[in-house]
C-alpha cells in the first residue's frame, strides 16, 4: 500500500495534511503512515500518542513518520517513541524533498545540506521554527477539490499568549505577498474552485512583515478585483482587535466577501483577558461585532472560547457565558483549559479539573441553545448554499445545509429553508 495521513487539531493542519500527503507519494513513500500532530492542548499531545500506538499496533509492519506542532515542540520525546521512524519539521512538512528523506522515500541519500538525512540511530534533525522567515507557497485544497480551496497566506504567531504554545510549533508571523496570492487564487478558478478560504495562524496579522505592509483587507479587495470570477471568498479565523478598517469597509460593500467570522475571543472576562496576555477587552469584543453588523446586517459570527482558565472564578466564567449573547455568537468552539508546560499559564493556580470540564459543558450547552435559536430563525427564509457534495452544502454564513434534492457539487443556488435539526439547517 501507499499513504496514509492521519490528521490532528485545526483545520489548517488537516488542509496542510492535503499536501503531505501527495508530496509523499510523489517522493515514492510506500507503507507509511504520516501522523500530522496538535499541539493545542497537553490532552492534543497526549491523544497523538495514543494514536501513534494504535496505528503501530494494528499495523506493525508500517513505518510511522511523525510531524506538526508536537513534533516539532516535543521532539525528543516523539522520536524516542520505538513506533516512530522519523521527525519531520513543521516547517518542511509540505517540501517533496522531505520525503523523499524520509525512511522508504526515493532516496534515503541526503544531500549535504538535507537536514533530513538519518544518521545511524538518529531519528530526527528538527528546525528551529524561530529562524524561519519566509513562508511557503502551497495551495491547499479541501476534501470538495473542485469547489473549495484553502489558500495559506500567513503562518506562524509573534504573540505570546500565556495559555498558547503554538508558536513555538509555528514560528513568528509570515506572510505570503499579494501577488503570489492572487495567482494562487486565480489558478484555483481555471480548475473550477468556487469557493477559495484564506487561511493563517494570525490571519489578521497578514502583511504586516512584507513591504509596504499591507493588511488583509488590502489582500482581500486584491483577490476580488484581479480575479472577478471568483464567486465567494472567505475568511478563516480572525483576531478582532488586529481587524482593518479596510477588511470592515471590504466586508460592508463586497458581496463575494463572505459574511461569516471566526472570532479568537477565548473569555469573556477582563481580569482573565489580561493574565491570558489578550490584547482586547471584553467591551472591545461586543463593540467589534455590533460595527461589524450593523455595517453587514447579514454577518454571523462564531468564536473560540476557554473555560476553565487558570484562576477563573464563577463570576468570571459567568462573563464568558453572558458574552455568546452580548456578541450575539453561533458557533462556538470551546476547548476546556488545558496547562501546557513551559506556558506562563501553566504556573497560575488552577482550576479543579472536575470544575474546568462542568463549565465546558456548561458553556457548550449555552453554545447549542444558541445556535438552534440561530438556525430556527432561518426557517422561511432563503438562502443562498453552494453545494459540496450531493446533500451536503453551506450558506454564505457557512452554516451547514441538508440538501432535500440532491445538487450538482459546485452548484449555487437560492433554496428555501424548510426546518432544521440543531445542527443545520434543512433545504427544500
Amino acid at each position: 500500500m501507499a499513504i496514509d495521513v492521519l490528521t490532528l487539531g485545526c483545520r489548517l493542519n488537516a488542509c496542510e495534511s492535503e499536501i503531505i500527503g501527495r508530496k509523499a507519494l510523489a517522493a515514492g513513500l510506500t507503507d507509511t503512515v504520516v501522523v500530522n500532530t496538535c499541539a493545542v492542548t497537553a490532552e492534543a499531545v497526549r491523544q497523538s500518542r495514543q494514536t501513534i500506538r494504535r496505528i503501530k499496533r494494528a499495523r506493525p509492519h508500517a513505518r510511522i513518520v511523525v510531524t506538526g506542532c508536537a513534533a516539532q515542540i516535543e521532539r525528543a520525546s516523539f522520536a524516542a517513541m520505538p513506533e516512530v521512524a522519523m521527525v519531520v519539521p513543521n516547517e518542511e512538512k509540505l517540501d517533496v524533498q522531505s520525503w523523499r528523506m524520509a525512511p522508504g522515500g526515493a532516496s534515503e541519500v541526503a544531500a549535504p545540506e538535507c537536514v533530513f538525512t538519518v544518521v545511524g540511530e538518529e531519528k530526527i534533525k528538527v528546525n528551529d521554527m524561530a529562524g524561519v522567515r519566509e513562508p511557503a507557497a502551497h495551495l491547499i485544497h479541501g476534501p470538495e477539490r473542485r469547489v473549495r480551496a484553502f489558500v495559506q497566506v500567513q503562518n506562524g504567531c509573534d504573540h505570546r499568549c500565556t495559555f498558547c504554545i503554538i508558536p513555538f510549533g509555528r514560528g513568528n508571523s509570515r506572510s505570503l505577498p499579494m501577488s503570489e496570492v492572487v495567482t494562487q487564487v486565480r489558478r484555483l478558478c481555471e480548475h473550477g474552485c468556487l469557493e477559495v478560504v484564506l487561511t493563517g495562524v494570525d490571519l489578521t496579522d497578514y502583511g504586516s512583515k512584507l513591504p509596504g505592509a499591507p493588511a488583509l483587507g488590502t489582500l482581500a479587495r486584491q483577490i476580488l478585483k484581479h480575479v472577478p470570477e471568483l464567486p465567494r471568498l472567505r475568511l478563516s479565523s480572525i483576531d478582532s482587535v488586529e481587524a482593518d478598517h479596510e477588511l470592515l469597509d471590504a466586508l460592508a460593500s463586497e458581496s463575494r466577501l463572505m459574511p461569516h467570522l471566526h472570532l479568537s475571543l477565548q473569555a469573556g472576562d477582563d481580569m482573565i483577558l489580561k493574565r491570558m496576555k489578550r490584547r482586547h477587552s471584553r467591551a472591545d469584543a461586543i463593540a467589534f461585532c455590533t460595527q461589524l453588523r450593523r455595517l453587514r446586517p447579514d454577518v454571523v459570527f462564531g468564536a473560540d472560547m476557554i473555560a476553565g482558565f487558570p484562576t477563573e472564578n464563577e463570576d468570571m466564567f459567568a462573563r464568558s457565558l453572558d458574552l455568546v449573547d452580548a456578541c450575539g455568537l453561533t458557533h462556538l468552539h470551546v476547548f476546556p483549559f488545558s496547562p501546557r508546560p513551559g506556558t506562563p499559564a501553566a504556573r497560575m493556580p488552577q482550576v479543579a479539573a472536575p470544575v474546568v470540564k462542568e463549565r465546558a459543558r456548561r458553556l457548550r450547552e449555552k453554545a447549542a441553545l444558541a445556535l438552534s435559536r440561530y438556525l430556527a430563525a432561518q426557517v422561511g427564509r432563503s438562502h443562498r448554499v453552494l453545494a459540496v457534495s450531493p446533500r451536503r452544502g453551506h450558506t454564505e454564513q457557512f452554516t451547514p445545509v441538508h440538501l432535500n434534492l440532491p445538487m450538482a457539487a459546485g452548484a449555487i443556488l437560492d433554496l428555501s429553508i424548510v426546518g432544521h435539526d440543531d445542527k443545520q439547517l434543512l433545504a427544500a
